[in-house]
């Protein structure tokens, strides 16, 4: 077999593999892919900024679903879709940071829009059911919560 054949034969059974392991059940990134999902996550932090800017200037009206007052309502957004979503994107205490995010996103869509159409409540049902997959697997290999855990003391 002359070398031309072998690289094609090399070619052929490596695009053979490729193609075997798009339709194969067994994971192609599973860390990789939560890595992705958290960064996607990060863009929470985008809304989390500009509510923390009217946070911090006192501006705008702000819906109260649970009767503790707007600014209170407010302060709890802003920790949820700021500081956790910092905290979710660097996989630091990812599971405890989860929770405010998935509280507050299943208010938003359920309580705050819960009577609005869908299109109104479509973001914050995708970030709700991204962040209730992230809770269930975990922030994968690619975070400091698997240094801290694979760490030696």
């Amino acid at each position: 077999m002359n070398t031309t054949a072998k690289k094609q034969a090399i070619s052929a059974s490596a695009i053979s593999r490729y193609l075997a392991g798009l339709f194969s059940s067994r994971s192609l990134g599973t860390d990789l892919g939560l890595l992705i999902i958290r960064l996607v996550c990060g863009l929470m932090a985008l809304h989390g900024w500009a509510k923390f800017d009217d946070f911090a200037d006192g501006n705008g009206e702000w819906p109260d679903p649970f009767h503790v007052g707007p600014a209170v309502s407010k302060g709890l957004t802003v920790f949820a879709e700021l500081f956790c979503t910092v905290l979710v994107v660097f996989g630091i205490l990812t599971r405890p940071a989860l929770i405010p995010l998935i509280i507050c996103m299943f208010v938003i869509v359920f309580m705050v829009h819960g009577e609005d159409s869908f299109a109104d409540r479509e973001h914050p049902l995708m970030y709700l059911l991204l962040y209730l997959a992230l809770f269930i697997t975990g922030p994968g290999k690619y975070s400091i919560d698997r240094f801290i855990a694979n760490r030696k003391v």
